[in-house]
């Protein structure tokens, strides 16, 4: 058996750190401004623990482009290095003085906020730049060093003049990346990855406006000074504890989040755990349209402050993608490059961590204030129905909070609403039947015929009901959901044993035929049933099955193809008590009776929706002949 060890080429790896490390080019400046945080911490925790004679002071890091010189500079106040200590963190590849550091004073740096971890940050340098120079000082006596390094495995390294603590990194900034030398770009990327970075940030001057001086004149413009344009916000809202932030202080942090949004957020979650793992954040519930695939990836997923990815598939739940706000964890396992998430038992943990704070937010928000819950449902039930689909801890907790409103405008609890219509909606079977419009306006005629019968309907209408109740019909046993255009209604209106047909047998077979031979058997199944005078004479009900498979579908769930090729097939329900019935029979020219039923299976396809195209524009002029 041969051992022995694996030795790896500079000349090799460092083409291969450059170009194929990081994703995007411009996560090189994420990753310096992270190494002059780390600097800055480390030199914090020294001072706090006396082992820095340096004055720590309020340090700051800068950022500067010499667009002349094709130079970028981003500069620090931290701890500095010594030569022998550039030697050690800087020409070893993927030495991490972070990790070491962390690892030297273990639990009392834990909480330094420290972002380091694989030593390779600094190499996304050459990703842009032809050359790259060190001038570092360190907080201890040690002489300043000069690092310089064209990108080959060969550099130099001499003392330097500088005499104040800290390290600059001069970029020089090849030909083909020339975007990195403007202000904007530089700009719109520190704002995109280092917008709550720990330490200040400088970069350029604004112009600040003054008080007028006392006794200036109305017209007399406000005088102005150039001042430090600190580009960060080192201390956001879910660094702090919950008791440190009042309502407004949330809502202003949401602007500061999403400052072209004009909506205010309905209410905020925040979260603060320090066991089993560590994990900070606060999320928004805003108001949420219908259209579900528009609201992802408004979620903010950070690692002790830096910016990692607006993509956070994976640590929260699919449902609650649609919110709002951020997450900061440094317990988050991430790729080399901190780009994306790898998957682990922790990312698990997390998650359910997640759902659990959110299920018991809402809880918490349904039993302290109902009324104002209630307001606001139209705006959340699309997260909370789409997370008692998909979840189920969610839906355990979900059940006792989530609301069923009606189409006149109460809200149940599922234990309320059956306890409600228990002893109406109850079908021959057995089964308590609950009725439900999705669209109020659609199924107007339809909502009012069954509440006539005295009938609760519900008012359905975001886009995954279809999945949802065929979850609560699995869950709840002896339930069973029916759109109220459904068939499944006939089995109610069926059951009234007061109402008495006024045909006989033998006059509803030729009703029937009379029908049956105007209206297109391959679509209509007609029925002829005794119900209440006052119920229109014709009403299309759809098969709820075929109705529902074929919905689902269509919202990415139901399997079978099937339902989407197979023709559209009603049920034709006829009123045997309505006066119009009893016009049809008394009818004897098949022409004129003909027009009558085709008039009246017209409007009640209008109730439906289903009046389009050439038959609506002669369904229009037949009534116009009417009305003449």
């Amino acid at each position: 058996m041969a051992s022995g060890t694996i030795n790896v080429s500079v000349e090799n790896i460092f083409p291969l750190i450059k170009k194929f490390l990081y994703s995007d080019h411009e996560i090189f400046l994420r990753e310096l401004i992270s190494n002059a945080t780390d600097a800055t911490l480390k030199l914090k925790h020294l001072c706090n623990i006396g082992e820095s004679k340096s004055e720590y002071g309020t340090p700051f890091i800068e950022v500067q482009v010499d667009k002349e010189a094709k130079q970028l500079r981003i500069i620090d106040q931290g701890l500095g290095m010594s030569a022998e200590e550039v030697e050690k963190y800087i020409n070893q590849v993927a030495f991490s003085g972070a990790e070491e550091f962390l690892e030297k004073y273990k639990d009392g740096a834990k909480d330094s906020g420290i972002i380091g971890h694989f030593g390779l940050g600094f190499y996304s340098a050459f990703m842009v730049a032809d050359k790259v120079e060190i001038i570092t000082k360190s907080h201890t006596d040690a002489p300043a060093a000069h690092w310089i390094c064209d990108g080959s495995p060969t550099f130099t390294l001499e003392p330097h003049d500088k005499t104040t603590r800290g390290t600059e990194i001069i970029l020089h900034i090849s030909e083909d990346e020339a975007s990195f030398l403007e202000d904007a770009k530089i700009s719109e990327l520190l704002v995109k990855y280092n917008k709550f970075m720990p330490v200040p940030i400088k970069f350029g001057t604004r112009t600040e406006t003054l008080e007028k001086p006392e006794g200036a004149k109305e017209d007399d413009p406000a005088p102005t000074q150039e001042v430090d344009n600190i580009i960060n916000n080192p201390n956001p809202a879910w660094t702090k504890q919950p008791s440190e932030l009042e309502d407004q202080d949330y809502k202003n942090f949401y602007r500061e989040l999403y400052p072209m949004q004009f909506d205010e957020p309905l209410f905020n979650i925040h979260l603060n755990v320090d066991y089993p793992f560590n994990l900070t954040g606060i999320l928004y519930f805003p108001k949420l349209s219908p259209d579900m695939g528009m609201q992802k990836d408004r979620i903010q997923l950070y690692q002790n402050q830096v910016f990692v990815t607006d993509n956070v598939e994976g640590i929260v739940p699919e449902f609650l993608t649609m919110l709002r706000g951020v997450i900061d964890s440094p317990d988050i396992p991430l790729n080399v490059s901190r780009s994306y998430l790898q998957a682990d038992g922790a990312v698990k943990k997390i998650s359910s961590y997640i759902t659990k704070k959110v299920a018991d937010k809402m809880n918490s928000l349904f039993k302290n204030n109902r009324e104002e819950f209630q307001q606001k449902w139209n705006d959340i039930k699309v997260v909370i129905e789409y997370g008692m689909l998909s979840e189920e801890k969610f839906f355990d907790k979900a059940k006792n909070f989530a609301l069923y409103p009606t189409t006149d405008g109460a809200y149940f609890t599922f234990e309320e609403l059956k306890e409600k219509i228990a002893a109406a909606q109850t079908d021959k079977d057995g089964k308590l039947v609950v009725l439900y419009a999705s669209h109020k306006d659609e199924q107007h005629s339809y909502v009012q015929t069954a509440k006539q019968k005295g009938y609760e309907v519900l008012l359905l209408d975001s886009p995954i009901v279809p999945h949802l109740i065929q979850k609560l019909e699995t869950t709840y046993e002896n339930t069973t959901f029916a759109r109220v255009d459904a068939d499944h209604i006939d089995n109610l209106i069926k059951k009234d044993d007061n109402v008495i047909s006024k045909l006989s047998d033998e006059q509803k077979e030729t009703l029937k035929t009379n029908i049956e031979a105007v209206v297109p058997k391959a679509t209509y199944q007609v029925q002829v049933e005794a119900m209440d005078s006052a119920t229109q004479p014709f009403i299309i009900t759809q098969p709820e099955f075929m109705r529902r498979m074929k919905e689902m579908q269509q919202t990415g769930g139901g399997g079978m193809n099937m339902f989407g090729s197979m023709p559209e097939t009603y049920n034709l329900v006829v009123n045997a008590n309505h006066s119009l019935i009893e016009t049809i029979n008394a009818t004897e020219d098949e022409t004129q009776r003909a027009a009558i039923i085709k008039q009246a299976l017209d409007l009640a396809k209008l109730s439906q929706n289903l009046l389009k195209g050439e038959e609506l524009t002669q369904f229009l002029q037949r009534s116009f002949e009417l009305i003449k």
